[in-house]
């Protein structure tokens, strides 16, 4: 599958995060130890919200994030508060820069770990649910992008929770119409340039995995030592597939069937369920 990072909190070279930490982003890309593949090789992708401009700047490219040296060149002279990195191991789908995320509509940037089962049988119908008015903004072929533009078809810039609930719903409907079993496989990240929601939902309760890290001032306390700790603001937060190094106290697991939001002024966590058209299950 993939392996995917989303920072909030005091602007910092994005290098600091992707490049720095003993198991950073580009570790796993190598030597993922929580992915159902140890390399997520088939490209990869940056988004972040420059100073000052409400859209943010993507880079994507096929080729392994461990040898670019484009992606080495943006981290190292690039500074922001709110940026998301993604590696990607393909479930199927061609490697190509349309297909690498994260994905961008306006200010709004989504990524996805995970699949939809039987993609290719499931393909047109939830493709014919995505709005007119966006379908035609569909660059790739992948299922990650089609729940992005279902999630905004359902309404994702007013109600992101909600956006996201119905885009599992309908997925989950297609799929049994289909006779598809446990279609979906998600941990997603969406931002708006200010809110960064995280959701870890699927089908069969197995979900891939994902940790947020504790509140710096707590491991501030924890490790005064830590030199990369006393610049950053209370509020900084990081969403991870898997966590970035072994510093005790410093990763938490999202709980199964949950989202959280990350915000300035604090956070929250709750639970998750797709919501059906026809009314809630179970």
């Amino acid at each position: 599958m993939c392996r995917w990072i989303a920072y909030s909190g005091t602007p910092v070279l994005l290098s600091q995060v992707l490049f720095e930490p003993e198991h950073s982003l580009i570790d796993q890309s190598l030597h993922s130890r929580m992915g159902v593949e140890t390399t997520n090789g088939d490209g990869f992708g940056i988004g972040w919200y420059p100073r000052d401009m409400a859209e943010p700047a993507v880079l994507r490219d096929v080729g392994p994030a461990w040898n670019d040296r484009n992606l080495q060149e943006v981290a190292h002279h690039t500074r922001s508060g709110l940026f998301f990195g993604h590696i990607r191991a393909s479930t199927g789908t061609a490697v190509q820069q349309s297909n690498c995320h994260p994905f961008r509509s306006g200010r709004w940037l989504w990524m996805h770990n995970g699949v939809i089962s039987d993609f290719r049988r499931l393909r047109r119908d939830l493709a014919l649910a995505v709005d007119p008015a966006l379908y035609a903004r569909i660059e790739g072929s992948t299922d990650s992008e089609v729940m992005f533009f279902l999630a905004l078809t359902f309404g994702l810039t007013d109600d992101p929770p909600g956006a996201v609930a119905r885009m599992a719903g309908l997925v989950e409907t297609t799929a049994e119409a289909h006779g598809v079993p446990h279609p979906l496989q998600m941990t997603v990240a969406v931002t708006d340039g200010e809110s960064v929601w995280a959701f870890r939902y699927s089908s069969e309760g197995r979900s891939r995995s994902l940790f947020v890290s504790t509140r710096v001032d707590a491991l501030r306390a924890l490790h005064p030592d830590v030199s990369f700790l006393r610049g950053l603001s209370d509020e900084t937060r990081l969403v991870v597939s898997e966590p970035l190094g072994d510093l005790p106290g410093a990763w938490n697991e999202v709980p199964e069937s949950s989202y959280g939001v990350v915000r300035p002024g604090g956070g929250e966590l709750r639970p998750f369920r797709p919501e059906y058209a026809e009314g809630p299950r179970g």
